[in-house]
C-alpha cells in the first residue's frame, strides 16, 4: 500500500471486486464545508481505506479519517486544536429493499448515476458529524477551568415578603 492523494470520485464495486485499498491524504483546503465550521482552516485529512466483499457478498468500504482541527473554545473563547478521528464502515445501495436488508455493520450510501461516490464528501461529513458539539478545552488547559461563569448581570434578592398564613398560624396557637 503506498500513500497517495485520496481519489475524489471512486466505483465502490469496481474498487471493491479489485480488492483496492488506498492510504493517503484528502487536502484539508478542499473541504470547504468542514473550513466554514472551523475557526481556521483544517489540516491535511489522513485516510486509509479499504475496499472488499465480505461473506455474504456484501461490497464495502471500510476506513478511518484522522484530522486536527482548530475550534473556539465556549468556555474561554479562545482557539485550541484538536485531533478528530472517525472511522466507518459503509455498503453501497441501490434501493430501499437493499438498505432494509442491509447488516446493522453497515451504514447505507447512495451512488451517483454514473455507479460512483464522492469519496472527499463522504469523508467531509463523517468528519462534520464527528466534530465536538460544545468545543472546549480540557478543564487544565482552559484558561477559566471549572470556574462558574455568569453571563449578564444577576438581580438582587428581593427583600422577603410577610407570609400570608401568618395569620392563621396566630389563629391556630389559640
Amino acid at each position: 500500500m503506498q500513500t497517495v492523494k485520496i481519489p475524489v470520485s471512486l466505483d465502490p464495486v469496481r474498487a471493491a471486486t479489485s480488492k483496492m485499498s488506498y492510504e493517503g491524504v484528502v487536502p484539508g483546503k478542499q473541504l470547504k464545508r468542514l473550513n466554514e465550521v472551523c475557526a481556521g482552516d483544517c489540516s491535511d485529512v489522513t485516510v486509509s481505506l479499504e475496499c472488499g466483499v465480505d461473506l455474504q457478498g456484501i461490497v464495502y468500504l471500510k476506513g478511518k479519517a484522522v484530522t486536527e482541527l482548530t475550534l473556539i473554545c465556549q468556555r474561554c473563547m479562545t482557539l485550541f486544536t484538536t485531533e478528530v478521528t472517525v472511522e466507518f464502515c459503509f455498503s453501497p445501495c441501490k434501493t430501499q429493499t437493499e438498505i432494509d436488508e442491509l447488516p446493522d455493520a453497515y451504514d447505507p450510501i447512495e451512488c451517483n448515476e454514473i455507479g460512483e461516490i464522492r469519496l472527499h464528501q463522504l469523508i467531509e461529513d463523517e468528519l462534520i458529524v464527528a466534530m465536538p458539539v460544545i468545543p472546549m478545552h480540557d478543564d487544565v488547559n482552559c484558561n477559566m477551568g471549572s470556574q462558574d461563569m455568569s453571563v449578564g448581570e444577576i438581580e438582587p434578592a428581593q427583600e422577603e415578603r410577610p407570609n400570608p398564613f401568618a395569620v392563621l398560624e396566630k389563629l391556630k396557637s389559640k
